[in-house]
């Protein structure tokens, strides 16, 4: 499923290559990682420990097997997939609908996705395990806990190497990783800090200048002269796609001035306020669903209609 473990040991059979040992698989592609400055281990972990301590505390994965899972899949951040697609963990494009590159794993030419920032390939393999059924067990897991984590990654099928729960514990002690997995939260790790906060020394923090607001238990903004969904995005260090999803906007389509933009995802149905709505003249489906926080797939549900379909004014709409 995911990148092959046996791969992450290509930088090193690069760098034999490019000292003229003979020819091996990949070598082409060494010789352009070669000529970059490897990254060292510690090198690689000191640059993305803030990261792994904020994912930590957003989704409840332990620091240290992100930091580990990290160093493993992209040979500490000196692989192809690392160096050309800021793919840090190997994840093959499944369902993904965004930028992809083709590489040889357990088959020729499979199809990895490709982020615009490594940040984004961290941020991914949080939603990935978070999201995906069969790692739901991990989550029962103490944060401290990395021994549980390695083993349960590995039953789970993370990765086909029978050593992989050893090579990442071995990995983590080796270089006390687990100290990161008692560091404390800063906020940052919620997207949406409601005050600024300069950024420290040790820990990885945004800063947003916005004022956020809260419908159905589901923050927001105002769209501003100027803001777009991926200007959004970014701001709130979410993906693309992310975004255009937690607002069930159409593809291509632009947030107007003054509209909310969820940045995070909208619920099922209401947890507070009326039951039902009193459809007004011009009121679409869509501007309902943002108005009260709810999935627009899960309104449409409740009251037996398609996403497309004009309302009348006097419709009466559950939500709940």
């Amino acid at each position: 499923m995911l990148h092959s473990f046996v791969r992450k040991a290509f930088p090193v059979i690069f760098y034999v290559s490019a000292l003229g040992m003979g020819p091996v698989p990949g070598a082409d592609c060494a010789v352009q990682v070669a000529e970059q400055k490897a990254l060292s281990r510690n090198e690689y972990i000191n640059r993305y420990k803030k990261i792994a301590i904020r994912q930590m505390h957003k989704y409840g994965i332990p620091a240290s097997i992100i930091l580990a899972q990290a160093c493993l899949e992209s040979g500490n951040g000196n692989s192809r997939l690392a160096v050309e697609a800021n793919n840090h963990f190997g994840i093959k494009c499944h369902d993904w609908d965004g930028d992809r590159i083709y590489h040889d794993d357990d088959a020729q030419q499979e199809c990895f996705r490709k982020y615009a920032r490594a940040e984004d390939s961290f941020f991914d393999h949080s939603e990935f395990l978070r999201t995906r059924p069969r790692y739901g067990s991990l989550f029962n897991l103490g944060r401290e806990d990395y021994e549980g984590w390695a083993h349960g990654l590995k039953a789970a099928g993370y990765a086909t190497n029978p050593q992989y729960a050893t090579l990442l514990i071995d990995l983590i002690k080796e270089n006390k990783l687990y100290q990161y997995d008692t560091y404390p939260s800063t906020g940052e790790e919620m997207l949406y800090p409601e005050t600024t906060a300069p950024i420290t020394e040790d820990l990885f923090v945004i800063s947003v200048d916005r004022k956020v607001y809260v419908t159905n238990k589901k923050r927001y903004v105002l769209a501003a002269p100027g803001d777009t969904y991926e200007s959004l995005a970014g701001e709130f260090r979410l993906f693309n796609h992310e975004i255009i999803r937690f607002n069930d906007a159409v593809r291509h389509s632009q947030p107007a001035v003054g509209e909310r933009v969820y940045i995070q995802r909208k619920a099922a149905r209401a947890t507070s306020g009326p039951d039902t709505h009193v459809v007004r003249g011009g009121e679409t489906l869509h501007y309902i669903s943002q108005k009260y926080g709810i999935k627009l797939s899960s309104l449409c549900s409740m009251n037996g209609l398609s996403p497309v379909q004009e309302v009348s004014e006097g419709t009466v709409l559950r939500l709940r």
